[in-house]
């Protein structure tokens, strides 16, 4: 399988070049020989989008705003290897898919509840 491609498309009007360069740097400081390559593409009209083989994983106009970079670490991290860990990046908060799947984990739990008897009905420490 080949390495991950991560482009940056910057905005060359607004200077976000030397934005784009530290992102880029910070990118391959974290995942290193992970990735394949990172590019700097440089486009017209307010651009900062990155892209991971070709999978947008933020945009600055629809989120109208940069991405803090341990976000985009842990976007560029959950395309890539989603087991990874990132240490310090890697906050309380959990990855999209670790919240959504825990969300229907416990979505499922509570429906086999359902139809049960309540176990603080018969637990004398409840």
């Amino acid at each position: 399988m080949p390495s991950p491609r991560v482009e940056i498309h910057y905005c060359t009007g607004c200077r976000w070049l030397l934005r784009a360069g530290w992102t880029a740097q910070e990118l391959l400081t974290t995942f290193g020989d992970m990735l394949g390559e990172v590019a700097l593409v440089p486009k017209k009209g307010g651009i900062f989008t990155v892209y991971v083989d070709g999978y947008m994983v933020f945009d600055r106009k629809t989120e109208e705003r940069f991405p803090e970079m341990k976000e985009l670490k842990q976007l560029v991290r959950n395309r890539i290897s989603p087991d990874m860990s990132l240490g310090h990046s890697d906050s309380a908060v959990k990855s999209q898919q670790q919240q959504q799947q825990s969300t229907e984990d416990a979505q499922q739990e509570l429906e086999s509840f359902k139809d049960e008897p309540s176990a603080g009905d018969s637990c004398p420490n409840y």
